[in-house]
């Protein structure tokens, strides 16, 4: 279903026990949770971050999260609808900022868990071919993040709140 990476950053059992909770439940959503589609997560530094930006997007900045789709929008739904899932598909890449995710929680005042179950939610959603350029789009994208997050109860509460 996943596989998780790091990148110039140690790993945390922490950032393990939320990304199996959040795709689990992504995978469910999408009724994905018997198909052979793989995600690698990489949560890595906002220098790595900005390089692999760079390089695959033309964009020499730092951001959050990015998202690399195996699938375009129309060929996903149509395996997804033809159940073909005879072989292991990659569905695509997540490479998260793991020093942003702490800041913009910081900075939305909210739990590191609430904003790193988002970037992960908003990276699948790209994957599964859904954007947020377009505000028609973004219609669609993001009620589905947040009852991902809503059905685990992931709000934007502080952990002093919850």
């Amino acid at each position: 279903m996943y596989e998780v990476l790091y990148q110039e950053i140690e790993p945390k059992k922490e950032y393990e026990e939320i990304i199996k909770k959040v795709l689990t439940k992504c995978f469910k959503e999408e009724s994905l949770e018997n198909s052979k589609f793989i995600l690698t997560v990489t949560l890595t530094t906002p220098k790595k971050i900005r390089q692999i930006n760079k390089e695959y997007r033309k964009v020499d900045k730092a951001t959050d999260v990015l998202s690399f789709p195996m699938f375009e929008k129309l060929e996903l739904e149509q395996k997804i609808q033809k159940q073909d899932f005879l072989q292991e598909d990659i569905l695509g890449d997540i490479v998260i900022s793991v020093q942003k995710v702490d800041e913009q929680a910081k900075e939305y005042g909210h739990s590191f868990e609430r904003e790193l179950s988002y970037m992960l939610v908003h990276g699948f959603y790209h994957l599964m071919g859904y954007d947020h350029i377009e505000e028609v789009d973004k219609q669609k994208m993001r009620p589905k993040e947040e009852k991902i997050l809503a059905d685990l109860k992931i709000g934007r509460k502080t952990k002093e709140e919850i």
